[in-house]
């Protein structure tokens, strides 16, 4: 009967001088591929310690459009799986990037590659996680459908397997937002239903309170 003690590795340090960006994506409505990529980093246990998966997924199709596992948290991983996510894309419509204001997001090398693509750069403002609450949604189906909760014997197996969850996940696993259509199915529609972004307040009494907007569902 004894509560589950839950891990937890803190992959955002937002103590940083670089210049952080205000959140763009706040009452958006999402209705079409491409229009918001969201990025997060999330920790995979090995019996040697921890690596680190970075993720860019689609806000609207919920596709993973780049990704990289690390065995740190220097911004080279964030950048390998920017690089991904814009090879995939295929479009040339608006784009804005949203993420935490860890300082991999907000590096030299990352911002500079946004400000080449013409991307507009958006950051989360309270660290608030329902401010980035797609990209964690995501993390948390891959690490609880996917088994990547579970800790591996060695780093090439965790890559191994994140990257043989994520091609399942694109493929195979259907979405309630999307109308139960895969992420790659989804991807490929010039136009979904609309969604609007959420915003999640909390009243003085600390209990939940959500605005009218329908929240999206994954």
């Amino acid at each position: 009967l004894a509560a589950k003690r839950r891990k937890y590795t803190r992959t955002t340090d937002s103590r940083h001088w670089m210049r952080k960006y205000d959140n763009l994506v706040k009452g958006v409505v999402l209705n079409r591929p491409e229009q918001v990529f969201v990025s997060d980093i999330t920790y995979i246990a090995t019996e040697y310690g921890y690596s680190y998966l970075s993720l860019v997924t689609d806000a609207c199709s919920k596709k993973i459009m780049g990704y990289q596992l690390s065995e740190d948290l220097k911004p080279l991983g964030c950048l390998q799986a920017l690089e991904m996510a814009l090879g995939r894309r295929t479009t040339n419509l608006p784009l804005t990037h949203h993420s935490d204001r860890g300082y991999q997001y907000c590096s030299k090398e990352y911002v500079a590659l946004l400000q080449r693509q013409g991307i507009s750069i958006s950051m989360t403002e309270n660290g608030d996680p329902y401010e980035n609450a797609i990209a964690e949604r995501v993390n948390g189906i891959l690490k609880e459908e996917f088994y990547l909760g579970e800790t591996f014997a060695s780093y090439a197996e965790a890559e191994r397997h994140v990257s043989e969850s994520i091609t399942t996940y694109n493929s195979m696993r259907p979405h309630l937002s999307c109308d139960f259509m895969t992420p790659e199915i989804a991807h490929t529609h010039q136009q979904l239903c609309p969604k609007r972004w959420v915003r999640r307040n909390t009243n003085t009494k600390g209990s939940s309170v959500h605005s009218t907007s329908p929240r999206p569902q994954l």
